[in-house]
C-alpha cells in the first residue's frame, strides 16, 4: 500500500465497529499511561489545575485535529499524540525553566520538525545519530524516573503493594489493557483508602491560558534539543516503522510538517510537542483494527475525533486524574513506562558501541545540570565524544574494537 496520491475523503461503507473501537482504545491508553507521566511533570514543576488542563486541551485538540486530516489524506491510520518521552524531560528539569521558556522550546522544536519535513531529511539526520547514544538517552530519561516512581514504597506500602499485583496479573492475562484495569484499580484504591471524592467528578469544560513565548540559551539545550531527538528517535522512527511493518508505505515528510504546523499552535497554550504516536500506533494500524488495512484508516480518523473530545472535556479529565495521590500518579506513569524502558535499555545494550550508550545512560540518568543546562544534554555530547572517539582510535590503530 504506497501512500495516496491526495485527498479522497472519508467513505462511509469503509466506517466499521472495530476500526472505531481500536481509535478509541488506542485514546484511553493514552490518557491512562502516557498522559499520568505528563501530570507527574506538571506536578514536578509546581503547575496549577488550570493550567495543566490547559495543556492537556493542547495535546488532545492537536493530536486529535492532525491524526484527522492525515489519516484522511492519505487513507492511512496514522495516529498522532504528544511526545511521551520529551514529557519525562519536564520532570527531569523541575523548576529550572519558567513556563514561558518552555512554550519557546516547544516553538524552536516544532519550527526544526517543520524544516526536517519539507527539506526531506529525516531519515538521514536519523542516521547519522549514532543508536546506542539516543538509546542510551532515553534509556537514562525513562530509567531515572523509573526510579522515582519506586520511591512511593515508603510513603504508601500498602496502596502501592496492591497495585503491584493487579499489574502483574494484568500484563500477563490481558496485557494490552494492563494500564486501563492498572489506572481504574488506583481510582479504586483511592476512594476507599484515601477517601478521594470520586462521586463529584462532573463534565468540565478546558480552561486553555495562553502562554508568551521567551527563548533562551539554557531552554534551547537542556529542554529543545533533547526533545527535539526524543521525538524523532522515540516517537517518529518507530511510529513510521510500525506503519511500515504493517503495510503502510508513508513518507515520514508530510507527517513532520503536519506535526510541527500543529505542535506550534499547541505550544502558546502550554502544550508539549506533537508526533507520530509510537505507543499507541499499533491499535490501530495493525489487524485488530480491521482485517481490510484499506479500511483501518478509520482508525486513525476515530482516535483523531476521540482526542478532539477528551480536549474538549479536558477539565473533567484533570478533575480525574487529581484525585490519585502523587505517589500513586508516579507509580502507574513509572509502570507505563516500563516496556519502553526494556525496549531501549535492549537496543541500547545489543549495539556495537555499547559503551557509548552506557556512558550516555549514566550522564543522563544521574540528573547532573551543568551551566543551568540539564542532564540529558550533557548525555548525548559525552555519548556522541565517545562515540566518535572510539571509532576514530579504532581506525587509527588498524585494529577492531
Amino acid at each position: 500500500m504506497s501512500e495516496a496520491a491526495g485527498y479522497k475523503g472519508l467513505h462511509l461503507n469503509d466506517i466499521s465497529g472495530s476500526a472505531i473501537g481500536a481509535g478509541f482504545l488506542a485514546v484511553l491508553v493514552s490518557y491512562a499511561g502516557p498522559l499520568l507521566i505528563y501530570l507527574s511533570a506538571a506536578e514536578a514543576m509546581g503547575i496549577s489545575k488550570d493550567e495543566f488542563s490547559s495543556w492537556v486541551f493542547a495535546i488532545s485538540v492537536a493530536a486529535g485535529l492532525s491524526s484527522i486530516g492525515l489519516s484522511l489524506w492519505f487513507r492511512v491510520p496514522i495516529a498522532m499524540a504528544w511526545s511521551a518521552p520529551g514529557t519525562i524531560l519536564l520532570i527531569s528539569l523541575g523548576t529550572s525553566l519558567s513556563p514561558a521558556e518552555m512554550v519557546g522550546a516547544y516553538i524552536a522544536v516544532a519550527a526544526v520538525l517543520v524544516l526536517i519535513g519539507i527539506s526531506g531529511f529525516f531519515e538521514r539526520l536519523v542516521k547519522l545519530l549514532p543508536p546506542s547514544v539516543t538509546n542510551g538517552m532515553m534509556a537514562g530519561i525513562l530509567f531515572g524516573f523509573g526510579l522515582k516512581a519506586a520511591g512511593g514504597l515508603a510513603t504508601d506500602p500498602t496502596a502501592i503493594a496492591l497495585l503491584i499485583i493487579v499489574f502483574s496479573v494484568c500484563v500477563v492475562v490481558f496485557p494490552r489493557y494492563a494500564m486501563l484495569v492498572l489506572l481504574a484499580s488506583a481510582l479504586i484504591i483511592s476512594a476507599v483508602i484515601y477517601d478521594a471524592s470520586v462521586g463529584t467528578v462532573s463534565l468540565a469544560f478546558a480552561r486553555p491560558e495562553v502562554t508568551a513565548p521567551a527563548f533562551s540559551t539554557g531552554a534551547m539545550l537542556s529542554l529543545a534539543l533533547p526533545l527535539l531527538i526524543t521525538t524523532l528517535s522515540g516517537q517518529y522512527l518507530p511510529g513510521i516503522g510500525i506503519l511500515r511493518a504493517n503495510g503502510f508505505k508513508v513518507s515520514a515528510n508530510p507527517i513532520l510538517v503536519v506535526g510541527g504546523v500543529v505542535s506550534v499552535a499547541a505550544a502558546v497554550l502550554g502544550g508539549i510537542t506533537t508526533a507520530l504516536a509510537s505507543i499507541t500506533a499499533a491499535f490501530c494500524a495493525g489487524p485488530d483494527s480491521h482485517e481490510n488495512p484499506e479500511r483501518r484508516y478509520i482508525a486513525g480518523v476515530a482516535c483523531g475525533v476521540f482526542f478532539c473530545f477528551g480536549g474538549i472535556f479536558a477539565g473533567s479529565i484533570v478533575d480525574i486524574l487529581i484525585l490519585l495521590p502523587s505517589a500513586l500518579i508516579a507509580l502507574l506513569a513509572g509502570l507505563a513506562l516500563l516496556q519502553p524502558i526494556l525496549k531501549f535499555t535492549g537496543a541500547m545494550l545489543a549495539s556495537d558501541d555499547a559503551q557509548a550508550g552506557l556512558i550516555t545512560f549514566m550522564f543522563t540518568a544521574s540528573g547532573v545540570s551543568l551551566f543551568g543546562v540539564g542532564a540529558a544534554f550533557w548525555g548525548v555530547v559525552v555519548g556522541i565524544t565517545v562515540h566518535f572517539l572510539t571509532k576514530a582510535t579504532v581506525s587509527l590503530s588498524g585494529g577492531s574494537k
